[in-house]
């Protein structure tokens, strides 16, 4: 399967797709420094197949790369770091306990 992850900046959101179509997204807001993830959702069609574990890891990496401070709003998003804990650092440590993320 033909997999890929693409910032759509337009549309303040990270797609995934498969094959060329749609399968999900991860809605973000974007200032200066920091990313604040909102909403993720995979279409029911493409669920099961792990596309939302690979759109979290994707938009999270290119925050990095960015050096873009996250903040998981979106539970999906949340909880996604919260099972990789190599992400923790890119939520400040004055937001973790809000998000209920250890402080590493």
């Amino acid at each position: 399967m033909d997999q890929s992850v693409v910032d759509n900046a337009e549309k303040s959101r990270f797609e995934i797709r498969e094959e060329g179509e749609l399968a999900g997204f991860a809605e973000y807001h974007r200032s200066e420094a920091e990313i604040a993830f909102i909403h993720t959702e995979i279409d029911p069609r493409f669920e099961g197949r792990g596309l939302a574990g690979k759109l979290a890891r994707a938009a999270l990496d290119t925050a990095r790369e960015q050096g873009l401070a996250v903040l998981p709003y979106c539970p999906f998003i949340r909880g996604w770091i919260g099972k990789h804990p190599e992400y923790v650092d890119l939520v400040p440590v004055s937001h973790r306990a809000k998000f209920g993320l250890a402080a590493e």
